[in-house]
């Protein structure tokens, strides 16, 4: 994928060219605290490193002489039709990339006919980016908070923009240690503002000794308390379908069932909640085994590339979702470079299909993948 990894060094160079040119008196260290936010994970960052690694452990056994001349990566997820199974994951504080943010990683995916999710600590509101791309299969992203009207009023604001569905994030009861964001002091930088909460006093916007401002954010606005009674309380709100993201185990994915949810996202947070955490590509299967056809099955973190996705759909996602690539594609060129790293995405994945066998992505299934160890048994 030398495209992206192209984008992705060029990734500072044009965030320093673009907030420098915007604000002369910034300075090289608060562009550094911005690529640091978005790159770096909790604690050493083994588990950041690992969440793309383990896809090298899992082999693909390609099948031959099977008819590929046209490929048809189209699915169903919660009832609509999508092109492609690679969806946009929620990542916050997007002007920090590009001056549209939200708004253009909204629009790409609406050009390429696949889901964007919001991120609750978005730049841009709930409804700029619903205005900004109406046809977009949009999802909201949320968090429940000590105050449940905060988290209310937000779900009454994504039902009304015509958001499809709402993506709780459950593995976040208090930050991670991202020694990154704790190192620098981050903030988010003073010419932005959290979209979403306007009139809601936070610390986001200050420093304290040893902290982040995000840190501040988190403590003032997060519930630590919150357990599966509170998610039957969100049920009660709103008539969206919910989708789990955080999980890594198979309990909890069973419990998620038995508490109605859509859907489950496997996913570690892109490794930024605790380090030694297991890859999402390695809880998957112990996850899609779990719930077998009841509910659908997601997942995100540490995909590069189109055999990462071919991979990831074999164990069983139905959805595979990215969040830093999409990131690399925004500061690079915006809309066009979120849609230049989709379609890099699909073409890719449509060429692994086609040399494995498959012809449809509903066709794919778990025999397609053996972990590494396969071979050494035989």
């Amino acid at each position: 994928m030398n495209v992206l990894v192209s984008l992705v060094f060029q990734l500072l160079l044009e965030i320093w060219r673009r907030i420098i040119k915007e604000n002369p008196r910034c300075s090289y260290q608060a562009i550094e605290k911005i690529a640091d936010y978005y790159r770096s994970g909790a604690g050493k960052q083994q588990t950041l490193a690992e969440n793309r690694q383990a896809f090298y452990k899992y082999k693909i056994r390609p099948r031959c002489l099977r008819n590929v001349e046209n490929v048809d990566l189209s699915t169903t997820i919660l009832g609509e039709k999508i092109s492609m199974p690679i969806g946009i994951a929620p990542t916050a504080m997007q002007k920090m990339a590009h001056p549209l943010g939200e708004c253009a990683n909204a629009r790409a995916a609406q050009e390429l006919g696949t889901i964007f999710t919001l991120s609750t600590l978005s730049t841009s509101s709930i409804e700029e980016v619903a205005e900004a791309a109406p046809q977009a299969i949009k999802w909201y992203q949320l968090y429940i908070y000590k105050d449940r009207n905060i988290t209310r009023d937000l779900v009454i604001r994504a039902e009304k923009a015509g958001f499809k569905a709402l993506v709780l994030t459950v593995d976040a009861p208090v930050f991670g240690l991202r020694l990154e964001d704790l190192r620098n002091k981050f903030t988010l930088p003073s010419h932005l503002r959290l979209a979403n909460f306007q009139g809601i006093k936070s610390g986001m916007n200050t420093e304290r000794d040893h902290e982040s401002g995000l840190n501040n954010y988190v403590t003032s606005l997060f519930d630590s308390s919150i357990n599966w009674e509170d998610l039957k309380w969100l049920k009660s709100i709103t008539k969206l379908p919910i989708v789990l993201k955080g999980i890594l185990t198979a309990e909890d994915a069973l419990l998620g069932v038995q508490a109605g949810v859509a859907a489950i996202q496997v996913s570690n947070h892109g490794a930024r909640q605790i380090d030694g955490t297991v890859a999402a590509i390695d809880a998957l299967s112990e996850i899609v085994k779990a719930v077998g056809d009841k509910i659908e099955v997601y997942m995100d973190g540490g995909v590069t590339d189109g055999v990462d996705i071919l991979k990831a759909v074999a164990l069983g996602a139905r959805m595979v979702f990215i969040g830093r690539p999409a990131l690399w594609g925004l500061t690079h060129s915006g809309q066009a470079g979120v849609e230049q790293i989709l379609n890099i995405l699909k073409k890719e994945l449509i060429t692994c299909m086609a040399i494995a066998g498959f012809s449809n992505i509903k066709e794919i299934d778990r025999n397609l993948v053996v972990h590494e160890n396969y071979y050494s048994k035989l």
